[in-house]
């Protein structure tokens, strides 16, 4: 039975890999005889000055390009911190070069040198200066904005740099207003802190919470050192998968590829191969199929190896049925990241990976927190029934994610091969015919899996009633015409997106409420991969969703981050704060409309 499962995991991986690459599609490196271009830090590429005016009443910001660069002249943004708030600014920018950007679409962008100057309108002593900026390679690569800070002293005459200021825990979930790039700005202990609270948050959440559940239980009938080992190697197994998802998401982001967290859940045959695993655990723990005592230890076909490999193996279970969730932090965390040189990302995400194995780390070494379990005895057989219902639910949710994003044709596929799969597994055993049988079910499984229907192409979502499609032109022409905007950056694999659909933004007291305040409701759809959503999680240093921003009315002004987990009390405030004046003077747009 190892083997069977074996087979099938490796053999859907397989053509996972292999489908997320096109033949026009850049690759990572692979060795010896695979080129790919070789970029510049953002410090090389883009390398700054900055000098006082004559008379010191402003700042000359001279950027010096390198060859085959360039930066775009609407993502700068400057801000000059006083004693006395922030100063009122002049700014003025050269003339650019117009250009067609495939992330932005018509922009003005700087090769060569860009050289700006910056005015104060009254004079002042001393400021802290952050200067944002976002540039891209014209071989295809392009970075997250990036904010610099530098100590401004009117009165000596000199500018020097300085560090990014320290930002308090509570304020990185807040739903302040935030200018792009401030995310960047805390510090890499902050940073570790929230993706540690990230992943120990993630445990609550549906995807994970019955793998957690059955490892608790194995614990009732555990000796203190089985304990501390298993929970050491679960620990081991989750870090490690972190990493690695890290080095392959920093590996393809370098090469030019559109995604961010929960990237492979844009493949629809990820997405089937992981409904598949959960449907042969539900089989498992209902017990219609028997992979051996130590299986539920481990959760997954690879962890029946029993013993210390299951335990290492629940981890790595644990990290792929988190994919399509985003804890609160996380966000933060990640979005900071993915904009990090290679070693800083890494440790970012095992931090992550740390958080989410510390409850269980805590539970097997905390006789307080085991005493808190009943007894052993029948009741433990009857959870592990009972939580195959969930894991059913998951693969369900799953197929129709997958239906979503290819069509009904290609889900009915699926779920024949999911009957095809349940079948291989029942008859395995060792007499030879049945397994003969068996593996021609799963061949037949595995290639049903992979097929895709002959359906015309779609969205992946339909737009509820009242909101419209997003795009940047669609946002810009909105708010040049005094429309405050709300953008919904979300996917039909988020489970935390869908969560705050059901619970808060689409019932119908938000409804009512977007409808009377005149702001218009955008849908940024990432269920499939989208270049354009991708270069708006960057500009917000975000690697993963939800993300949802509020623009106020006036083009100037920053959008609001609000958190990721909602609620209705948030949402309405943050309706209240940018809400038209007259909301029958707003323009209103259909369900049709297009930008």
């Amino acid at each position: 039975m190892r083997a069977l499962l074996a087979v099938l995991l490796l053999t859907l991986s397989g053509m996972t890999l292999a489908q997320g690459f096109s033949a026009n599609s850049p690759m990572p490196s692979l060795g010896p005889g695979f080129e790919q271009p070789e970029f510049l830090p953002v410090t090389e590429a883009y390398q700054l000055e900055v000098d006082l005016l004559p008379e010191q009443r402003g700042l000359r910001l001279y950027w010096s390009i390198a060859d085959a660069y360039y930066l775009y002249q609407h993502s700068f943004k400057f801000v000059l911190e006083t004693a006395s708030g922030p100063a009122k600014l002049q700014i003025s920018l050269p003339e650019g070069l117009a250009k067609t950007d495939e992330f932005f679409g018509d922009v003005v962008v700087y090769y060569n040198n860009a050289d700006v100057s910056v005015t104060v309108d009254e004079p002042i002593e001393r400021g802290f200066l952050s200067v944002t900026s976002q540039g891209c390679a014209d071989a295809g690569l392009c970075y997250p904005p990036y904010t610099q800070y530098f100590n401004v002293d009117m009165t000596s005459g000199t500018v020097s740099t300085a560090d990014p200021p320290p930002t308090p825990l509570d304020a990185l979930a807040s739903t302040q207003p935030v200018s792009q790039g401030s995310t960047g700005s805390g510090t890499l202990l902050t940073m570790l802190v929230l993706a540690f609270l990230g992943g120990a948050i993630l445990n609550l959440m549906p995807c994970v919470f019955p793998i957690l559940s059955l490892k608790v239980l194995s614990f009732a009938r555990s000796t203190d050192h089985d304990r501390h080992l298993h929970s050491w190697l679960y620990t081991a197994g989750v870090v490690l998968s972190f990493v690695l998802v890290a080095a392959l998401l920093i590996a393809l982001q370098q090469a030019g590829q559109a995604i961010g967290w929960g990237f492979q859940l844009q493949s629809p045959t990820f997405v089937i191969a992981l409904a598949y695993l959960f449907i042969a655990m539900g089989l498992s723990l209902s017990g219609v199929i028997e992979f051996g005592g130590s299986l539920m230890n481990a959760g997954s076909g690879l962890a029946n190896r029993g013993g210390y490999s299951g335990s290492f193996f629940t981890g790595v279970l644990a990290v792929i049925v988190a994919s399509p969730c985003t804890a609160p932090f996380m966000g933060t965390a990640l979005g900071f990241a993915v904009g990090q040189p290679a070693p800083v990302a890494l440790l970012v995400f095992a931090a992550l990976g740390a958080g989410m194995a510390a409850p269980l780390l805590f539970f097997s070494y905390s006789g307080a927190a085991r005493a808190l379990m009943p007894k052993p005895g029948p009741w433990m057989e009857t959870l592990k029934e009972f939580l195959a219902f969930p894991l059913y639910a998951t693969a369900l949710w799953l197929l129709w994610v997958a239906g979503r994003q290819t069509g009904i044709n290609t889900m009915t596929l699926a779920l024949v091969g999911a009957l095809l799969l349940a079948l291989a597994l029942w008859l395995w055993d060792e007499r030879r015919w049945r397994k003969v049988v068996a593996l021609l079910c799963l061949i037949a499984a595995v290639t049903l899996g992979a097929q895709r229907g002959f359906d015309a192409p779609t969205q992946a979502s339909a737009l509820a009633v009242g909101k419209v499609a997003w795009s940047e032109h669609g946002v810009s022409t909105l708010r040049s015409e005094g429309t405050p905007v709300f953008v919904d950056v979300t996917a039909d694999w988020c489970i935390t997106c869908k969560a705050n659909e059901a619970a808060v933004l689409f019932t119908d007291e938000i409804s009512a409420a977007f409808a009377d305040s005149g702001v218009v409701y955008m849908v940024a759809d990432w269920t499939n991969r989208d270049a354009d959503i991708a270069a708006l999680l960057r500009r917000y240093e975000r690697s993963g969703i939800p993300l949802y921003l509020m623009y106020p009315a006036d083009p100037e002004a920053e959008p609001t981050i609000l958190p990721q987990i909602l609620t209705k009390s948030i949402v309405l405030n943050a309706i209240a704060a940018v809400s038209v004046p007259n909301p029958d003077d707003a323009l209103v747009f259909q369900e049709d409309d297009a930008f």
